[in-house]
């Protein structure tokens, strides 16, 4: 059984092989707060976070999926507010197979300056007149330092979605974007629900009715 000690002895090794440029981060699932669930870090100057700092969306998203059903993700870009690109992997550790997520470790190696380094080589060897191609065209996903800007992000993502401002959307559109929050995990986050309200111009009990929709 993989324990809590065993996972801080391996996110330390990580961190040491790595070097400074990799962040390994431990969140913790089985606390009764998630707001912070981030119980061990090394390298934490990646993303500008600590012990004790709040969840992912990657957290989040767990949360509200059936265990049974997910699965590591591996070797995807993420980016920081401070505008870093990082390669991220994410393994979900359980007692057993098929089991609820008790911890989730994280990697994220700074990839910043290699991508420069690739771009300049790459430049430097395309034939004439032929354009550079910038190493990655995915936008990453944004790591956040709390879940203020956290669901700031998320909101941000909904209203992406419906491709227009929230005081020029339907009523249905509304709907989309608040089952997209929910089905991201949003509203496991305090107090949310009041943010969510007050942004998209809609009363608590509208904003219920349109969770409920999703659940139905």
């Amino acid at each position: 059984m993989m324990t809590l000690e065993l996972l801080k002895q391996l996110a330390k090794a990580l961190a040491v092989q790595f070097g400074n440029d990799c962040e390994v981060v431990i969140h913790d699932l089985t606390r009764k707060s998630l707001h912070k669930s981030i119980v061990y870090i090394e390298n934490g100057h990646i993303t500008n976070r600590k012990t004790g700092d709040g969840p992912s969306k990657v957290v989040l998203e767990t949360m509200r999926k059936d265990p049974s059903k997910i699965s590591d993700h591996l070797g995807y870009l993420t980016k920081t507010n401070d505008g870093k690109t990082l390669k991220s992997s994410t393994i979900f550790v359980r007692e057993e197979e098929g089991g609820p997520i008790q911890y989730i470790l994280a990697i994220n190696f700074d990839i910043t300056n290699l991508l420069y380094f690739q771009d300049s080589v790459r430049s430097l060897i395309s034939e004439s007149g032929e354009p550079a191609v910038s190493s990655y065209h995915k936008e990453p996903e944004s790591i956040c330092t709390n879940v203020a800007d956290l669901l700031d992000d998320l909101i941000a993502q909904a209203v992406a979605v419906v491709g227009k401002p929230a005081s020029l959307m339907s009523k249905d559109e509304r709907v989309q974007a608040i089952q997209f929050l929910n089905n991201t995990g949003a509203f496991l986050i305090t107090k949310s629900g009041d943010k969510v309200s007050q942004y998209f111009g809609i009363s608590k009990y509208t904003l219920y009715s349109y969770i409920k929709a999703d659940k139905n």
